[in-house]
C-alpha cells in the first residue's frame, strides 16, 4: 500500500476508534504518527517529534493559564458584567457582539486563533454565567474570526491574494473576502435559531442583582439578574416585573463592588497581550504565559490551583493531532487525491473533491499552512476553463477554514480549553466534535453549490 493510503487509513482508523472509545484522541494521534511515519515513510523518530505543533501547545497553555488567574481573582465577571451594561443588559445581543469583535479583529491582521484567544475566553464566560448555550457562543466566535479572516490585510486575505498573483490568477480580493463574510454569517445565524437564541430576545439583565447560580436557589448580590419570560420563570423567588417577564429576586442586597488591585492588573496584562500580539505581531502564548508568571508573582496568593486548571487534557489532543496532520502532509495525502480530483475529466466535479480535501485536512491541520498548498492543486481545474479562478479560489478558501470549529483546530481547541463551568469538558468537546463534523460533511458542498456551481451552470 502507497504512503498516501497508508497515512489516510490512519486517518480513518484514528477518528472511529477516538470516537466508539474513550481514548484521548491526541493519545492516538501521537501512536498513528509513530507508526506511520517510521514504518511507511521511513522517519526518524526525531523527525516525527518535530511534527509538534510547539506554536499551539504553547498558545493553549499560556491563554488557559492566563484566564484561570482572572477566573480567580474575579476579573472575567468583571468583564462580562462590563460587557452586559455596554449592551444595556440585552442578552441576546451579546453572542453578536462576540461574534462582531472576532471578526473586526482578523479582517484588520491578528490571526485567527489570536481573535479566539482573546474572545473566547470572554464569551464563554458570559455563557455559563447567564446560562446561555456555550456551544452557540463558542462557535459564533470562531465563525466569527473566520469572517473576517480574509480581508485585503488580514493574513488569510494576503496569504491568498499572493498565492493566486503567484500563479497568475485573475485576484479579486473582495469577493474572496465578501465570501467568507457572508458564509460565516450565514452559518452564525443558523447557529443562533437552532441553538436557543430566540429565547433570549425576552431575556434581559437587571444591573442591581446576581443570577442565582445553578442548584444555589441564591445570588451573591454584586451582579445582574437575568429577566425571563413568565414561563420560563421557576416560580420561586420571582416578583412581577410586568409585561410578560419575571425577574429572579435575590437573596441578598445588592453591594457596590470596588475593583481590586489584583484585577487592575490582571485588565493592564489583557492590553498589553492583546496589544503585543494584535499590533506588534508577537507570539500570543509568550506573551499569555508572561503576564500570568507576572500576575502569580505579583498576587501569589490568588493564583492557587491555576496551574491545575490549564487544559492539559486539551493540549494532549491537539499536539497529538497536530503531529499526524504533520505526517499526513509529509505522506503526500492531500496533493494524491488533489492531483486525483484533477484527472475526474468534469471541473466542477473536481472542485468539489477539492472543497472537502480542504475542509477535512484543516479541520485536523493549519488552515494557514494549507491555503498555499491547496490553490495551486487547483491550478490544473481552472486552466480547463470551465470553472472560474476566482470562484473557486473562494470556495476552497472558504471551505478550508469553516472547518476550524474542529476541536483538533486551534479555534476550535481554545473553545473547549475555555469551556465554562456548567458544563463538563467531556461533553462539551462532544458538542463541538459532533458540530464540526456536520460542518465537514455538508460545508464545502454547501460553499461549492453556493460559489462554484452557479458560473459553470
Amino acid at each position: 500500500m502507497s504512503p498516501e493510503w497508508v497515512s489516510i487509513s490512519a486517518l480513518i482508523a484514528l477518528f472511529v476508534i477516538g470516537t466508539v472509545l474513550p481514548i484521548n484522541m491526541g493519545a492516538l494521534g501521537f501512536v498513528a504518527a509513530w507508526l506511520v511515519g517510521m514504518y511507511s515513510l521511513g522517519l526518524e523518530e526525531k523527525e516525527i517529534i518535530a511534527g509538534i505543533s510547539g506554536d499551539l501547545v504553547l498558545t493553549l497553555v499560556g491563554v488557559t493559564y492566563l484566564f484561570a488567574i482572572a477566573r480567580n481573582n474575579g476579573t472575567v465577571d468583571l468583564i462580562v458584567r462590563g460587557a452586559v451594561r455596554a449592551v444595556g443588559g440585552r442578552v441576546v445581543f451579546i453572542p453578536w457582539v462576540m461574534f462582531g469583535v472576532a471578526a473586526l479583529l482578523t479582517a484588520i491582521g491578528a490571526a485567527s486563533p489570536a481573535a479566539c484567544a482573546i474572545v473566547g475566553p470572554i464569551a464563554l464566560g458570559f455563557a455559563g454565567r447567564y446560562k446561555i448555550n456555550p456551544l452557540l457562543v463558542g462557535m459564533l466566535v470562531v465563525h466569527g474570526a473566520q469572517g473576517g479572516g480574509f480581508s485585503p490585510i488580514s493574513i488569510y486575505g494576503a496569504i491568498t491574494n499572493s498565492v493566486m498573483s503567484d500563479n497568475n490568477l485573475a485576484v479579486s480580493e473582495m469577493t474572496v473576502f465578501l465570501t467568507s463574510l457572508v458564509v460565516n454569517l450565514a452559518i452564525a445565524i443558523v447557529l443562533f435559531l437552532a441553538l436557543g437564541g430566540r429565547e433570549l430576545w425576552s431575556r434581559r439583565i437587571e444591573e442591581d442583582h446576581d443570577v442565582p447560580a445553578e442548584g444555589d436557589g441564591a445570588g451573591s448580590g454584586s451582579g445582574p439578574a437575568v429577566t425571563r419570560p413568565v414561563d420560563d420563570a421557576s416560580g420561586t423567588g420571582g416578583t412581577s416585573t410586568g409585561g410578560g417577564t419575571a425577574t429572579l429576586a435575590p437573596a441578598e442586597p445588592a453591594t457596590t463592588q470596588r475593583m481590586g488591585v489584583d484585577q487592575v492588573f490582571t485588565l493592564v496584562a489583557f492590553l498589553v497581550v492583546a496589544t503585543l500580539a494584535l499590533v506588534f505581531d508577537k507570539n500570543i502564548g509568550f506573551t499569555a504565559i508572561t503576564a500570568a508568571v507576572v500576575l502569580t508573582a505579583m498576587f501569589p496568593k490568588a493564583q492557587k490551583d491555576a496551574v491545575s486548571k490549564i487544559a492539559w487534557s486539551t493540549v494532549l489532543l491537539v499536539a497529538g493531532v497536530s503531529t499526524f496532520a504533520t505526517i499526513l502532509n509529509t505522506a503526500g495525502a492531500p496533493q494524491y487525491v488533489g492531483t486525483w480530483a484533477a484527472g475526474l475529466g468534469v471541473a466542477v466535479l473536481g472542485a468539489l473533491v477539492l472543497c472537502y480535501v480542504g475542509g477535512v485536512v484543516s479541520a485536523f491541520a493549519s488552515s494557514t499552512a494549507l491555503l498555499p498548498i491547496i490553490i495551486p492543486i487547483a491550478i490544473p481545474l481552472i486552466a480547463e476553463g470551465n470553472v472560474s479562478a476566482v470562484a473557486l479560489v473562494a470556495a476552497l478558501a472558504v471551505s478550508s477554514t469553516i472547518v476550524d470549529v474542529s476541536p483538533f483546530s486551534t479555534n476550535g481547541a481554545l473553545m473547549v480549553a475555555n469551556r465554562p463551568d456548567t458544563i463538563s469538558e467531556e461533553k462539551f468537546y462532544k458538542q463541538i466534535l459532533a458540530y464540526s463534523m456536520l460542518v465537514v460533511v455538508v460545508g464545502p458542498a454547501l460553499v461549492w453549490a453556493a460559489v462554484v456551481l452557479p458560473g459553470w451552470v
